[in-house]
C-alpha cells in the first residue's frame, strides 16, 4: 500500500485544486467527480479513472471499498489522503471519503443519433453549472436521448455541474455545438423537431403534442432564446405563470418539458 498523502504540497494534490479552474480542465482532459454515488457511476459507467482519491478514515461504505481494491487491482491509481487534506480538497458536506479525477470527454453532435422516440434537449449560452447538472439529472429521470450545448456556454465538468448531476453526467450523452447554426443542421438531417420555449409563444406547453423525435431549445437564464433562434424552431410553446414571476429557472422549465414529453411516451 502507498504511503498516505498528507501535505497540500503534494503534486496531485495542487493538480486536484488547480482542476477546480476552467481553463486548467480543458488543458488538462480532466476533472474532479466526489462522492460515493457519483464516482460509483463513473466506475459502472465505463469513464477512464485516472485517480481514485480515498481517505481511509472516512470511507467505510464495504461495497466502495471492494470497488477500490478491485480497480486498484486492474491497474487503476488509488491515491490514499489522510481525512484532514481530504476535507480541504474536496468542496463537499460531510465528504464520504472517494473522489476520483476522470479524463473528460469532448463530444459533438456526430456523436448523436436521433431514434424514433428520442427527446433531446439543447441549451443555447446558459452559464449557471448547477442549472445544467440539474437538467443533466432530468434528462437521465425521463430517459432523454442528450443534452447539447449550444456556442458559448458552461462546463459540463464544472464542479456544481458535476455535483448537481448527482452521477448522471455519466448516463447521459452531454456534446456541444460550436453554434445554433450547426444545431439545425444536424436537427434537419436527423429528422429531429425543434420545440422553442417562449414567454411570448401562442401555444401552452400542456396544449401541445409531442411526436419524437424531437429536441427543446431553451435560451440563457438572463435573455432567453433571440428572435433568429425562435423563428427557425418547428415550434414554439410556452409555460403559463401566474402571480409575479415572469420567468422560471431554466433547470426547472427543462424538467416541466422533459415530463411533459415523457407524458406523451418519448424517451431516449
Amino acid at each position: 500500500m502507498t504511503d498516505t498523502i498528507s501535505s497540500a504540497a503534494n503534486p496531485l494534490a495542487k493538480r486536484v485544486k488547480l482542476l477546480a479552474g476552467r481553463k486548467h480542465r480543458r488543458r488538462e482532459g480532466a476533472f474532479v467527480v466526489e462522492g460515493l454515488q457519483p464516482v460509483w457511476s463513473a466506475v459502472e459507467a465505463g469513464w477512464e479513472v485516472e485517480t481514485l482519491l480515498v481517505a481511509p478514515g472516512l470511507l467505510t461504505h464495504q461495497a466502495a471499498l471492494r470497488m477500490v481494491e478491485e480497480q486498484e487491482r486492474a491497474g487503476v491509481a488509488v491515491a490514499r489522503l489522510d481525512a484532514e487534506l481530504f476535507r480541504r480538497l474536496v468542496d463537499r458536506d460531510g465528504p464520504s471519503g472517494i473522489a476520483a479525477v476522470l479524463r473528460s470527454r469532448d463530444s459533438g453532435l456526430d456523436s448523436l443519433s436521433a431514434r424514433p422516440g428520442s427527446v433531446f434537449v439543447a441549451l443555447d449560452r446558459i452559464a449557471n453549472p448547477g442549472n445544467l447538472g440539474t437538467i443533466i439529472r432530468t434528462a437521465d429521470a425521463v430517459g432523454g436521448a442528450g443534452v447539447i450545448l449550444i456556442g458559448d456556454t458552461v462546463d459540463p465538468y464544472a464542479p456544481a455541474a458535476v455535483k448537481a448531476s448527482m452521477g448522471s453526467l455519466f448516463a447521459v450523452d452531454v456534446v456541444h455545438a460550436p453554434d445554433a447554426g450547426e444545431f439545425f443542421s444536424w436537427a434537419e438531417e436527423q429528422g429531429v423537431a425543434v420545440v422553442a420555449t417562449s414567454g411570448s409563444a401562442d401555444e401552452d406547453h400542456w396544449s401541445a403534442a409531442y411526436d419524437p423525435p424531437l429536441a427543446f431549445l431553451l435560451g440563457s437564464e438572463r435573455e432567453g432564446l433571440p428572435e433568429d433562434l425562435l423563428a427557425r424552431a418547428s415550434r414554439r410553446v410556452r409555460i403559463p405563470m401566474v402571480g409575479t414571476v415572469d420567468s422560471l429557472n431554466i433547470g426547472v422549465a427543462a424538467s416541466i418539458m422533459l415530463y411533459e414529453a415523457r407524458r406523451y411516451g418519448g424517451n431516449g
